[in-house]
């Protein structure tokens, strides 16, 4: 047993030895893990406060794009304004211009006349109110009831003017 003892005390010996130089590797990876694991944390806060700046930043410049599409439209209001006033005036015009040759052909009744005077009143003060819209179909409406109105006229005035001139030379 003696002899034995020394083997094993030996062998324990060679096993202590092998094993120090594993130790210490295994203490180095330890402390190879533990810089690593530091460094991975820095990242992880590093891309945290990228993120952070990156989603401030999409925050700024959506804010400014809706600021500058709502210039845009202002812009855009200001220069369709005129043109649209220039189109009312225009329409204005040619209503005025339908009535005072109804008038002169005789074919418009007094009520009419009245009528016609307010609405011009009423598209005046309206024309100063503007307020742009997509569909202005009112004064479309306006001017189609003028147009129609003195085709029908006069449709009317070409039938009764051939029977008058049946019944002068009648006369004659």
């Amino acid at each position: 047993m003696t002899s034995s003892n020394p083997v094993s005390s030996d062998l324990v010996s060679s096993v202590k030895e092998e094993l120090k130089p594993m130790n210490s590797r295994i203490g180095e990876l330890h402390g190879l893990r533990s810089e690593q694991f530091r460094r991975i944390q820095s990242l992880k806060l590093d891309l945290q406060n990228w993120r952070s700046k990156v989603e401030t930043q999409a925050k700024i410049y959506s804010n400014e794009l809706v600021e500058l599409k709502n210039a845009l439209n202002i812009i855009e209001a200001g220069q369709l304004q005129p043109e649209f006033q220039d189109s009312i005036t225009s329409l204005q015009q040619q209503q005025k211009d339908a009535t005072a040759s109804l008038r002169n052909l005789g074919l418009q009744d007094a009520s009419r006349d009245e009528k016609a005077v307010q609405e011009q009143k009423i598209n005046e003060e309206s024309a100063q109110d503007i307020k742009i819209e997509p569909d202005n179909a009112e004064i479309s409406s306006e001017e189609n009831d003028a147009e129609d109105l003195v085709n029908e006229r006069n449709k009317q005035g070409a039938e009764i003017s051939p029977a008058n001139a049946k019944g002068e030379e009648a006369n004659n």
